[in-house]
Parts: C-alpha cells; structure tokens; sequence
C-alpha cells in the first residue's frame, strides 16, 4: 500500500483529498504546515506527498526545494487555487512531478497520483539495478573529513593530475578512485583495476604490460595489458606498496614516457593513461627499507587523498548504516528494518577492525538474525559470531558509557554453546519464513532442508506466525 503525505494549511482541503485517495486505498498522512511537513519526510517513508504553494510558514516551493535534498527521489505534486502557467512552470523547474489546479478535478488527481507512483517505482527499480551492475556507490558522510575528500575529488578529478589514495583495508579507497574517474573527462573510457597484491611478483610484469607468444614457458599466445587496456582511461593501481621492484622500474618509465614494451617484446607501445594508486601501507617507511622507489613515489603523488578509518568519523556511522540498511533490505524484497538509538550508539562504539567494509557485513547480519527493530543487545550479541568483531576493554568501557554493559556479559547471558547456536537458528529460520510469508515449502527449499525438519524446528523453538 502506498504511503502519501498531504501538506496544505486548509482543513478542507486535506479533508477532501484524504476521503478520495483512503478510498482508493492509499495510506493517506496530513499536516497543515510545511515546516512538519519537512520533518514527517525526513522521519518516515512516504511514496508522494501532494503539497499546496501558498502556505503560512513556509511556501510550498520551498518546501519542495529541501525535501528534494532530503529525499531526491520522492515525488512531489503541487496543487494550488491561485494556479497559474508560471507557477506550473517554476514548480517543474523544481523538480516536482505535476501540478493541479484547485479544486481538484477528481479523475486527473487519481490519474496524476498514479503516474507519480509509478515513476516513483521505476526510479527506485532503476537505482537497485544501476548499483547492482555498477560498482560506483555514493560517499557517505558529513564529517569533515569526507567533505574534504569530496571537494578534492571535485577539483582534481577533471584534471590529469595522478592521485595516490592511503588509508586501512576497507576505509573506501576504491570508491575514492571510481568517483575520480567517474567524474573525470576520461569516464567514457575504462576504468581497468590491478590489485598488486594479488598477482605473484613474477606475473606483474605480463600482468601490467602484456607479454608476446613464447616470452616465457606458459606464454602459448600474446597478450595485452592492463595499461594498454586502460588506454584513454583510467588505470587504478590498488595496493601499489606490494609491487615488485622490477615492476615498480617499468611503471616509472611508463609514468615518465608514456610509453610500454610487452615481456619478451621490442617494439614500443605508446599508451595515454591516467594513474591512480592506492596503498595501505606507509610508503615513506617502505622507501626506507628499501622496499619502493623514492622517485615512483614522488611521480604517484602528485594529490595526495587520505581516506581516515571509520573510528575516526564514528558521526557518518548513522548515515552508512541507515543506507546499508536500506540498500540490503532491498535487495532481500524486505520492509526496511530501523536501528534504535541504544543500538546506534552500540555500533557506533565498535572498534572497526574492518572498518566500511566490516559495517556493511554487520548490517547484512543484523538484519538477518534480529526482529524488526534493531537494538543494543542485537548489535552486541552478534558483533563477533566468527571472532571478526572484538571488543576489547577500552572500547568496552566505551559501550558502558552509552548506557551499557560490555559484549562479554552479553554473552555470558548464554550457558553454553549450544544456547547461543539455538538462539541465531531460531531467529534464522523465523526471518526466512516471514520472508517467505510463512510459506513452509518454499522456506525448506530455499534453506535447503527438508520439510519434515522445517515443521520440527518450528515446534522446536515455538515460532508462531503473527496474527
């Protein structure tokens, strides 16, 4: 059922439109004023709001103009009595979806309000199926350092300047480097990715730079590579710290050249590419011991971005879990589950060994394994299922600060192994079959167990469905 929200300061107005539109079965809100308004957008989840212009306290183009940053993609219609073409025109400049006259005719309203609601789906559809087939996702975060990072990724960007991004294992700096060719003059080329530390010292070279027919023993045919590959765009070089030195020689006299030769080639192919770089490691000590080249280094970073572990902008946490939240529920076909704010500031003490990437795993599990409000207890009693996640004292007392106890007591609520394994079945087996719609067969196959099983373990743990 579809959620409206009703933003007019006549009662008769909101009235008359909330009689019609619960009629046709929509979930209707209303308010008198734009000011709440903005705050029932910003704290629920509606699929269109219908919004009057001329308004006491706040005008309703002004109040289309902020819902817009808060929510992009929530379809507006403005209905007004004083309606005239250059209203109807400013309005769609704006961004809203329609504008109808007062008093409204009765078939173009539901027609109007269909419409938007379909757009509104086709725009959500369109978005899953961009980041499922993308792997570009939004920055999130207000903290100052990731504002930084924006605006430098908005100056540097459009130039050729070579970046060398830093920072720990899962802190984003792979998306630092899609969004800098992204918006790069290079963005309708590719975008080629080496992770250097995942290719043998002995294939980066081939693994870079190609290599001819019987260069070596394994070399059955020629092959291209990466730069040539990246020729036009952009080459993402991550984890440049665990690159050989012999490489390290090469890619300087490509940086310096622009210029490569295949192993076990000699003729010269010039390439035309832009080099990102990312480590996680401190070159500077590297370069000290003799590990990485002094002039690479220099040649990489031209722009230096630093992306700060997650421990160190705990206030964005709010922002990427709720999006984690509502990008997986998504995905599972599932209402968006909340976080409560004992749970937040759980999460929020967590020490992030894994940082973004870690998060986004502990999200997914939550939302797994937890009822429909996430709480403190959930995050501390599924924090460490594989030993991932560790409290250690200091974060503990942390976490006791925020109102609670440490994750060791959590656990200690359970006797034995097997209470707690009994525990996570049992929230298992109950989220799948909501999922489900307590469809008992399609859960037993989709958990690939039989049915027989499926009904014991229901009586097992006294799962009811909801009336």
């Amino acid at each position: 059922m579809a959620k409206l929200l009703i933003i007019d300061d006549e009662r008769a107005i909101r009235s008359t439109l909330r009689e019609i539109l619960e009629y046709e079965n929509y979930d209707v809100e209303d308010i008198d004023n734009g000011i709440d308004g903005l705050e029932m957008i910003k704290k629920e989840n509606f699929d269109l709001v219908l919004c009057d212009i001329k308004m006491n306290k706040m005008d309703g183009l002004e109040v289309l103009e902020q819902a817009q940053v808060i929510k992009p993609d929530l379809p507006f219609i403005m209905i007004s009595g004083h309606g005239t073409v250059e209203t109807a025109v400013e309005a769609s400049k704006k961004g809203a979806f329609d504008f109808i006259s007062k008093p409204p005719d009765l078939n173009r309203l539901l027609i109007t309000v269909r419409n938007a609601l379909d757009r509104g789906t086709l725009v959500t559809e369109t978005k899953v199926l961009k980041r499922k087939a993308s792997k570009t996702r939004e920055i999130l975060g207000g903290s100052d350092s990731i504002s930084k990072i924006k605006e430098t990724i908005e100056r540097v960007a459009p130039t050729e300047a070579r970046v060398l991004i830093t920072g720990a294992n899962g802190s984003g700096k792979e998306l630092v480097a899609r969004w800098l060719h992204e918006k790069s003059n290079r963005s309708e080329s590719p975008l080629i990715e080496v992770n250097c530390a995942a290719i043998p010292s002995e294939l980066i070279e081939s693994e870079l730079f190609g290599h001819e027919k019987g260069s070596f023993t394994s070399a059955v045919k020629q092959r291209i590579g990466k730069f040539e590959l990246a020729n036009g765009g952009t080459l993402f070089l991550d984890e440049i710290g665990d690159m050989s030195l012999s490489a390290q020689a090469k890619v300087l006299r490509a940086l310096q050249e622009h210029k490569i030769t295949r192993v076990g080639g000699e003729k010269e192919i010039e390439v035309n590419v832009r080099v990102l770089a990312a480590t996680n490691k401190d070159l500077l000590k590297e370069i000290e011991d003799g590990n990485f080249r002094m002039d690479l280094y220099h040649r990489l970073n031209v722009i230096n971005i630093h992306v700060p572990h997650l421990t160190e902008r705990v206030d964005d946490i709010p922002v990427i879990a709720q999006n984690f939240l509502e990008n997986i529920c998504g995905d599972y076909g599932m209402p968006v589950k909340k976080i409560n704010d004992a749970g937040m500031s759980a999460l929020q003490a967590l020490p992030w060994t894994g940082n973004v990437r870690e998060l986004h795993n502990m999200i997914e599990r939550l939302i797994i394994l937890s009822d429909k409000v996430i709480t403190e207890h959930d995050v501390r009693a599924f924090a460490n299922p594989g030993g991932g996640t560790n409290i250690g004292s200091a974060t503990a007392s942390q976490i006791a600060n925020n109102g609670g106890s440490s994750l060791s007591s959590t656990f200690d609520s359970f006797n034995n192994f097997q209470d707690y394994k009994d525990h996570a079945e049992r929230e298992f087996i109950k989220f799948k079959l909501e999922k489900n719609n307590w469809n008992v067969s399609k859960t037993a196959d989709e958990i690939d167990i039989q049915r027989s099983h499926l009904y014991s373990k229901i009586e097992k743990f006294g799962l009811k469905r909801a009336e």
